[in-house]
């Protein structure tokens, strides 16, 4: 290749190499005006060095190899710049090193090794329709001139150390399809913008300081298709327009949304929406066609309270909901069994009551039931699928019973959970009720005996009250004596 002339395009990708480029390579791709370089998935290691170029290229693949060190000013110039699954450290700062408009539509830099904050400079590269940035060490606020990037459909800033709010100018981000935020130290409440963006398919806050309660605009999200907002402090209610989110209501499927870039009618490269989601008790990542149709809620490690809104029952397209580890009350809504496409239903560590709905044993997808540590109580439904779970599926009822738990007493129906009462907060005979007897004893004591000491007249009437009683006594008791003697 060093001794080639006049080519325009290097595919060795997938190639199992295991080298350091040599130095040579690097200024002849400058040299050569070579618009796509896809090197990616082999071993290559080494640093890339800072080659002058104002040149603009059209594509260039580093990702899954070794590179490492400080990603150079020259890359900038890749309208589609993948350097994912690196050892890149240092900052960002060849992003803002001039003042120039960038070209580039598609940056990832996902799963490298940088730091510091990420820049603000974001205002000049307003053609990015795909931006991840996500599972890197990136500290500081969220850059405010993100706002400026009308254009882009995906933003993942996902596993870093991001802090403070969401910044409002984001609201003006809205043809986002993907908004994942997940697994940093974000914190205020979720704002009320969100709703406004309406393209959103996949909304990840997860595994953050979120708090305060969730706000109905989300319910404008009408093709919304993963919601996780798990693991942060939100509180209050689950909102009653729920069923407002068309596409968890509708048989609707999740539109591709992968990257071409075509020579003429030749596509060089496609990439994939990916999101991580916790499924099925454990963490996976699914690419565009796993995410097609799957179709998630996950509020769980929070403190939403009150009920389950009924509301829940018209989501019969979703396929798992995660509401465990919350402060829920009440009964599990009657017809939950409506949402016959879940394949996963989580709602354990909550404070249920009641029996278990007869309608879920007609979710015959179900693969993966938790319902333990509620206060659930009555026979599990028999000859269903219900018994296929594990006893784990019900630990912690203390009034559940049936198969596979332990068999319930002959004719037993549901009943109330025994609910324990703390006996020296609420027994009548206890320490408090004694000392509120003897306060009243005695401030009647002195109401009464104190108006008869300083009042004269009170005084009077109530030795004469005394005196008449005593008369009326002892003639009550002389004609008492003489009846008794006269019947002798």
């Amino acid at each position: 290749m060093e001794t080639q002339n006049k080519f325009v395009h290097i595919d060795i990708s997938n190639a199992t190499i295991s080298d350091i480029i040599p130095e040579w390579f690097w200024p002849k791709l400058v040299l050569q005006k070579v618009l796509t370089v896809d090197i990616s998935s082999n071993n290559l290691q080494g640093t890339i060095p800072n080659v002058s170029s104002t040149y603009v290229s059209t594509f260039m693949n580093l990702g899954s190899n070794q590179f490492e060190g400080s990603i150079p000013l020259f890359l900038r110039n890749y309208a589609i710049l993948d350097l994912s699954k690196n050892k890149f450290s240092n900052t960002l700062s060849f992003l803002c090193e001039d003042d120039a408009i960038s070209i580039q539509i598609h940056l990832d830099i996902s799963y490298n090794q940088l730091s510091g904050d990420i820049p603000d400079c974001w205002k000049q590269m307003n053609s990015l329709v795909y931006l991840d940035l996500s599972h890197n060490n990136f500290s500081g606020k969220i850059p405010t001139s993100m706002g400026w990037l009308l254009d882009l459909q995906a933003l993942l800033l996902r596993n870093n150390n991001l802090v403070e709010g969401i910044p409002f100018s984001i609201n003006n981000c809205t043809e986002l399809i993907m908004l994942d935020l997940s697994e940093n130290k974000l914190s205020g409440p979720i704002p009320d913008w969100i709703g406004t963006i309406e393209e959103l398919h996949i909304l990840s806050f997860g595994k953050n300081q979120f708090f305060g309660s969730l706000p109905t605009t989300v319910c404008c999200l009408r093709n919304i298709q993963l919601l996780d907002l798990s693991l942060n402090n939100l509180s209050g209610k689950i909102p009653k327009c729920i069923n407002n989110l068309t596409s968890m209501t509708e048989t609707t499927y999740f539109a591709s949304h992968a990257y071409e870039l075509k020579n003429g009618d030749h596509i060089l490269k496609t990439y994939d929406l990916n999101a991580w989601l916790t499924w099925k008790g454990s963490k996976r990542m699914f690419m565009n066609n796993g995410l097609e149709r799957l179709k998630n809620i996950d509020l769980s490690s929070n403190h939403f309270s009150e009920d389950i809104p009924v509301e829940i029952e018209k989501l019969c397209e979703l396929i798992s909901l995660n509401l465990s580890r919350n402060n829920l009350i009440g009964k599990i809504p009657s017809n939950i069994g409506n949402l016959t496409k879940l394949e996963t239903l989580d709602l354990s560590r909550n404070q249920f009551v009641g029996s278990i709905p007869s309608s879920l044993a007609q979710i015959y997808g179900l693969s993966v039931l938790d319902l333990s540590h509620n206060h659930l109580s009555g026979k599990i439904l028999t000859s269903t699928q219900l018994q296929s779970f594990s006893t784990s599926s019900y630990e912690d009822n203390l009034d559940l019973c049936g198969p596979p738990l332990e068999k319930c007493s002959e004719g037993e129906s549901p009943q109330e959970p025994n609910i324990e009462v703390d006996e020296d907060k609420y027994s009548f005979l206890n320490k408090d009720f004694f000392i509120s007897m003897a306060f009243g004893f005695v401030v009647s004591f002195w109401i009464v005996f104190g108006s008869i000491l300083f009042k004269r007249s009170w005084r009077h009437a109530y030795f004469k009250f005394l005196n008449n009683l005593e008369d009326i006594l002892h003639v009550k008791i002389a004609l008492f004596a003489r009846l008794l003697k006269l019947r002798d």
